[in-house]
This record gives C-alpha cells, sequence and structure tokens, in this order.
C-alpha cells in the first residue's frame, strides 16, 4: 500500500490545486465583488441574466456566437463539469494525462473512466487512432462511451494540439458518436498568441462540442469561483443544457452574488482587465520559459510551455541519479521535488499518467515573490527575472536540477 493510502492522503482531498495566479486581486475586481456583498438574494441555478449575457458577449468576441438560452455558470468548474457529465451519461474518455480534477466527476457518478494516449507533439487531445480502438474496446467489454473531454490549451502539458491534430481527434470523435467537452479555461493565456494558433472544436463541430471554461484560468482568483459553458445552438444543445440546470438545481449549485458580479465585469472585458491579463501571461511566460530551461539543461525533457501558469516535466533521464535518492516513482518524486523546491510539484499520476514515470508538472506562480508588494514589482518590471526575489527563486530551483545532472553525470560508467 502507498504512502498516500496509509497516510490518509486521498487522491481527491489530497490532489493537486490547479496553478495560481501568484499575483493580488486587481482592485477593480474586488470592487465588483463587494459591490454586490450586501445582496440579499442569490444567483438563481445555471446564472442570472447579467453573468449569462457576459458569457455569450465573450464567446460572441472569439468567433462562437451564443445567446443567453445557450450558456449556463456554476460556482466552479468541478461542479459544472459534473453537471455536464451526469446530463450526458455514458463512459468518459480523457486523454493521458489530463486535468486532476476531471476524472473524479464521472467516477464519481459511477461512469467508467478511460484514459487515451496523447500524440507526440501535443497534450490535451487524444491521438485519433487510440482513440477509435479504445471506444471500440469498450464497447466491445459491454460498455457504453459517450462522452470525450478535451483541452486546448492543456492542464498539464501547457501545449496546444495544431488544429491538424484536433481536428482529427474530434472527426474520430463524431465519427464514434461522442460528445465532447472543451476544456478553454487557458485558452486566453497563450505566451506567445502571435506565433500560436489556437482553433476550439466548436469551431469545426457545431452540434457536438460544449465549451467549458474556469474563469480561475485568465480573470478570477480561487476565491471567487465561477465557471461557464457554452452548448451547441441546436435542439440536442438546448436539451443538454435544460439537463445540466436539473443537476445544478438539484446540487444547489449557485454561483455566490460577489463571484457572478466579479465574474460578469471580467466578462466584459474592460481595459482593466485585458491589461491585467496581458501583463500577467507575460510574465509567467518568461518566467515558464526560464524554469523550463533549467530542466532542460539539467538533461530532464519538456516541452516548450505555450499557455498557462505551469510546465510539465519527464525526469526519466535523471531516474539514477533519483533512485539513489530514493526516487522510483511520480509520488516519490512528488515528495522530494516539494520537499527539496519548497513549491507543490504533483506528480504525474494525480493527472492519470503512469505513477511508474517520473513526470511531474511545476507551476510558475510560486517564483513572483512571497509578498503581495514582490509580486506586483514582478508583473511591473520591464526584466522581472532581474528582481532579487525572482533571481534567488530561480537560482534555487535551477540549483536542485545542477545537483540532479551531476548526480547523473557522476554515475555514467567511464568510456
Amino acid at each position: 500500500m502507498r504512502r498516500t493510502d496509509s497516510e490518509g492522503r486521498g487522491p481527491v482531498r489530497y490532489g493537486p490545486p490547479p496553478p495560481e495566479p501568484g499575483l493580488p486581486v486587481l482592485p477593480e475586481l474586488a470592487a465588483a465583488a463587494a459591490s454586490a456583498a450586501g445582496r440579499s438574494h442569490g444567483e438563481p441555478p445555471g446564472g442570472g441574466p447579467a453573468l449569462l449575457d457576459a458569457a455569450s458577449g465573450y464567446w460572441s468576441r472569439r468567433g462562437l456566437p451564443a445567446e443567453r438560452a445557450h450558456t449556463v455558470a456554476a460556482p466552479g468548474a468541478p461542479p459544472l463539469l459534473l453537471a455536464l457529465t451526469a446530463a450526458l451519461g455514458g463512459d468518459v474518455l480523457l486523454p493521458r494525462p489530463c486535468p486532476a480534477w476531471w476524472a473524479p466527476q464521472a467516477r464519481l457518478l459511477g461512469h467508467g473512466v478511460y484514459h487515451v494516449p496523447t500524440p507526440a507533439e501535443c497534450g490535451g487531445v487524444p491521438d485519433p487512432y487510440a482513440l477509435l480502438e479504445t471506444v471500440r474496446r469498450v464497447r466491445a467489454e459491454g460498455g457504453r462511451p459517450r462522452l470525450l473531454l478535451l483541452s486546448v490549451a492543456d492542464d498539464p502539458t501547457a501545449t496546444v494540439p495544431p488544429p491538424e491534430v484536433l481536428h482529427e481527434a474530434v472527426e474520430a470523435a463524431a465519427d464514434e458518436g461522442l460528445h465532447v467537452i472543451s476544456d478553454e479555461t487557458w485558452r486566453d493565456t497563450l505566451h506567445h498568441p502571435h506565433d500560436t494558433v489556437l482553433i476550439g472544436p466548436a469551431e469545426m463541430d457545431h452540434e457536438r462540442v460544449t465549451v467549458l471554461c474556469d474563469l480561475a484560468g485568465p480573470f478570477l482568483p480561487p476565491s471567487l469561483p465561477v465557471a461557464v459553458a457554452r452548448f451547441p445552438v441546436t435542439a440536442e444543445g438546448a436539451a443538454l443544457r435544460a439537463r445540466a440546470l436539473d443537476v445544478l438545481t438539484a446540487l444547489g449549485a449557485c454561483p455566490a452574488a460577489p463571484a457572478a458580479a466579479a465574474a460578469t465585469y471580467a466578462l466584459g472585458e474592460p481595459d482593466e482587465i485585458t491589461a491585467r491579463l496581458t501583463a500577467a501571461v507575460r510574465l509567467h511566460a518568461r518566467v515558464a520559459d526560464a524554469a523550463t530551461h533549467a530542466v532542460l539543461a539539467a538533461g530532464a525533457l519538456a516541452r516548450p510551455p505555450r499557455a498557462g501558469r505551469h510546465f510539465y516535466a519527464d525526469l526519466g533521464p535523471l531516474r539514477p541519479a533519483l533512485a539513489a535518492r530514493g526516487v522510483g516513482d511520480a509520488q516519490d518524486l512528488e515528495d522530494f521535488l516539494g520537499e527539496r523546491l519548497g513549491m507543490p510539484a504533483p506528480g504525474g499520476h494525480r493527472f492519470g499518467d503512469d505513477i511508474d514515470a517520473l513526470r511531474v508538472r511545476l507551476s510558475t506562480g510560486p517564483f513572483l515573490g512571497a509578498t503581495p508588494a514582490e509580486r506586483l514589482a514582478s508583473l511591473d518590471a520591464p526584466n522581472p527575472l532581474e528582481l532579487p526575489h525572482v533571481e534567488r527563486a530561480l537560482s534555487m530551483f535551477g540549483s536542485a536540477f545542477d545537483d540532479l545532472r551531476a548526480e547523473a553525470q557522476r554515475m555514467e560508467p567511464p568510456r
């Protein structure tokens, strides 16, 4: 039995948190939330008219026309995904790896969960041929595959799938009659938006794709949880929305008034919101590039991070050096790096990856500073990597991987 069981650290209660922004709450957002704190009535299930209209405008500006009747809101992404999964029914297919919070929703409902390998060039979407094979195998075993979850700007891998890879996966899902939920939480956090092509599956298949966005990705702090979903503009989409609303109502899953007010303000994308988002993305991108470089210099593997506030590293090439420190699997790696780096370092097994693979998700937020003043200084600095607190954090991070590289080199047999 693994330590996670004997110490009572369950995979859901103690699963990895989403990558945090690492920045103080924007004053205008705090003011929007405060303006609703005195309301005696709450939001209805699925969100009130102002919030849904703001969500509709957000998607319309991204080429996905939506009316109020095509959207819902919930107090965070997990209850919203739970409602969508319950409304769709059937077994669920997920890319391997995938966000840690996806699988528990389906398992809580008693649905089968099947992981599908991702292509070599990216995470977030299944390899289309592996998807077809998995669907046929599940059906042959008596299962009922119904839902494919994917992500176009991925947690944990921080990759963006090429449009042709995504298109093949969406086509394979359509051929097998699967409904697609596209988690687009991180789509507005592209590190190099002018050089990265991001096309969502709803732009490829208008009838079988529901889009989900956790606003804690681009806009809101985790203390103000709101997530929104856009349904296909079809009769089937309307029926799915109605069933999802029934589930949200049964759960009492209504956005709190302050969170709804902040979300409504943010989804309108005023100048203050877009300026903060642009600056924050630029900051996290620079830190992610520097941290990834340190990992690569040590001989580990990592795809270049393209979105979000994190990156995914494979320390397999350093296995002998890690084994000398008692690290044999992803849980050991999580414990070792968490203690060595002083920051969360969830192992790949948290994301459905093979526990024997030495993979880990690392976040950029902890590099930005220990106080609100330091974090704001990081945000405002022309070159944040030269700030003493950022430079110190990156240096300590790099030293940990330099030690592993040196150990690996000492263990190499003489030539």
